[in-house]
Order: C-alpha cells, then structure tokens, then sequence
C-alpha cells in the first residue's frame, strides 16, 4: 500500500506538471521514489520518463485539439533533441546518484516564481511574424542543449522547453506548453527505453502506479490550462512550478 501512495501522490504532481508547463515528470516522482522507496536514481529517473510518455501524449493531444500546438517547428527541435537525448543517457549512468536531478528541481522553482513575477503575454500574432529561416536555426541550436538535458538529468528537456520557446523563440505560453509536451512525448520515450536498455527493467509495480497516476492527472490539468486565459495560466503555471520546487527542495534536503 505505501508504494502505491507515494506513486500516486509523485502523479498528481508530475501530472499537474506537465498538464499545466510542459514539466519532466522526473523532476517530480525520481526524488520520490529515491527518497521514499529507496531505489536507485537511475531506475527511478527511467520510471519517471516512461510515466511522462503517456502523459505527455495526452497533454499534446488535448493542446493540439485547442490549436494551441506548433506541430512545424516543433518537428525540427524533436529532431535535435531526439539526437542528443541517448548521449545525454548514456553519460549520466556513468554518474553517481546525487548528480542527477538536482538541475530540473532548480529550473522547476525558478520558473516557477519568473511566471507569477513575469508572466508570458504574447501572442500568436505576434510568433507568426519571426521568420521561417530564423525559427528552424533557433529550434535546431535550442534541440541540441534540451536533448542532452533530457538524457542527463532525466528531466524530459520539459523545463528548458518552455524557457526557450518562450523566451527565445517568443511563443506564447500555450502553444509553449503543447509543443513542449508534444516534443517530450518522444524525448521521454527516447530517454526512458535508454534507461532500460542500459540499467534493465524498473520495478513493474512503481511504474505500472506511477505511469497511470501521472497520465490521469496530467490529462485534468491540459484541459483546464486550455480553457485558462493568458494571465490564469501564467499565475497557475507559476504556482504550480513553485509549490512543487520547494516541495522537491524539501524531499532532498530535509529527508
């Protein structure tokens, strides 16, 4: 019973995370599971990316139905990121434990309080007018940094994601979050069959609970945030991203 809790409360914060910011659900449930059931990082990490694959998938689908998904350029960065995800993998089983994650936890409550302090206003109007040559080198150069991210920390490239495509690609937070879900749906897939091909098979229970925990909660969270306008959605993506960076923080470090 205790594993089952710890896997269902690790889901609704990776789900709410990912349902609302585009998050890794490893940044979530990997520090759980090391800390609570007591598995190793790596394992752990693998069974985080396999549980944001599904709730990724779902995120991408229910912002893409809302036409809040750049499917276009979103391809392009994939790509990238899909080529350094497995470099990423690899380089981070040759790490001990306490190296991995410690990244996504501080992304996660940095952006979290940039969005209550300096929400995302801008518009689709305004993305259309960045040029098609400009965008494709932008997502290339971005893909390369988030699929090593992705890899190394475990953390889907979800947080990276939404910084770059809405500080440096400019889109508006949105289509941010259903590209980012939508590219990380295969990054995690990506990472997660890396993690298992190099450290073998996770505990089946932990990822049967945490896969199904993450999916359903992710799923409530894309289907509120598309209903939420801009400034609704940058208070709730911020404090979500807050809450759940200090409560990383305190799993960690007061433990």
């Amino acid at each position: 019973m205790f594993p089952f809790m710890i896997c269902f409360i690790a889901g609704i914060g990776a789900g709410l995370g990912t349902g609302f910011a585009g998050m890794s659900a490893a940044a979530v449930i990997s520090p759980m599971l090391i800390t609570f059931l007591g598995l190793p990082a790596y394992e752990a990490v693998g069974i985080a990316l396999a549980s944001d694959v599904l709730a990724s998938a779902v995120s991408a689908y229910t912002y893409g139905k809302n036409k809040n998904l750049d499917i276009r350029n979103g391809m392009v960065m994939m790509a990238a990121v899909l080529a350094f995800t497995m470099v990423g993998s690899f380089i981070a089983s040759l790490l001990p434990n306490t190296t991995m994650g410690s990244f996504s936890v501080f992304m996660t409550l940095v952006l979290g309080i940039k969005f209550i302090v300096k929400p995302v206003l801008t518009t689709k109007e305004f993305m259309e007018g960045v040029s098609r040559k400009k965008r494709v080198i932008q997502s290339i150069l971005s893909g390369t940094l988030v699929g090593f991210i992705c890899g190394f920390v475990g953390a889907g490239g979800g947080m990276m994601m939404l910084l770059i495509l809405t500080s440096i690609l400019g889109y508006e937070l949105k289509t941010a979050v259903g590209t980012s879900v939508f590219i990380m749906a295969f990054t995690a897939f990506t990472g997660a069959v890396s993690h298992f091909a190099i450290g073998g098979m996770p505990d089946v229970q932990c990822l049967i609970f945490c896969m199904l925990s993450t999916l359903l909660w992710a799923r409530i969270a894309a289907k509120f945030a598309n209903k939420a306008s801009a400034a609704t959605l940058n208070r709730a993506t911020g404090i979500v991203l807050a809450v759940l960076g200090l409560a990383i923080l305190s799993v960690n470090y007061l433990t």
